[in-house]
């Protein structure tokens, strides 16, 4: 683990998963599909057109082959960093895509004060080394950028991390604001329930945070 996760007292053993193996291979392959419903995915889109600033340059991260962004909001350009090339060449959103494992090296390849806004959608569960990326996020973000995350209750349980399998869909609005709080660089971290209010539909939480000005 790395320094700022040991420094945070948060036990490396949280970060543990079923399947240890290199990220680069399980995500090899490209999985074209959605990973919540489709009332889960408006969800998301309706909470990024809160959130996100008109216009500038906004950070997909861990992203898809889809990034969920309203069509209504203009953006001067959108970056996506993820782990399979295929899925973010066939995103219409992305302008263009990085290929970096964060779990690998969670320091971000983008200069300070880069972007606008910061997005990881329905993946945070999978990251071993959460405050350290998280703490990379602020230092590229502009100074009062947001940085939402939005999670549902589906994951790939062999890849996502023990800390997560361990707890339920509250707790883990408490842990990703505990990201957060310990990357340092947030003010106005809210937790949020955007679940569609239907029986039938997927569980949508947010934790959206701001850079400090």
């Amino acid at each position: 683990m790395g320094a700022i996760v040991r420094q945070s007292g948060l036990p490396p053993e949280y970060f543990e998963r079923y399947d240890e193996s290199d990220d680069r291979l399980f995500y090899l392959y490209p999985r074209l599909t959605a990973h919540i419903d489709e009332a889960a995915c408006r969800a998301v889109t309706n909470l990024i057109r809160e959130e996100l600033p008109q216009g500038g340059c906004l950070l997909d991260l861990m992203s898809s082959y889809v990034s969920h962004l309203p069509t209504d909001i203009p953006l001067n350009w959108v970056v996506g960093l993820g782990l399979n090339e295929e899925e973010m060449r066939l995103n219409p959103q992305l302008h263009e895509y990085v290929i970096h494992d964060l779990n690998a090296q969670p320091q971000l390849p983008f200069p300070d004060a880069t972007f606008d806004g910061v997005i990881c959608t329905v993946s945070v569960q999978y990251m071993t080394r959460p405050v350290e990326v998280f703490a990379d996020v602020a230092r590229i973000l502009k100074p009062g950028g947001p940085f939402i995350v939005t999670f549902s209750n589906r994951c790939f349980p062999s890849k996502a991390v023990r800390i997560w399998l361990a707890t339920n869909d509250r707790q883990h609005l408490e842990l990703v604001r505990c990201y957060f709080e310990l990357a340092g660089g947030f003010t106005n971290i809210r937790c949020l329930d955007r679940s569609p209010h239907h029986w039938l539909s997927d569980p949508l939480y947010a934790v959206v945070g701001r850079r400090v000005v």
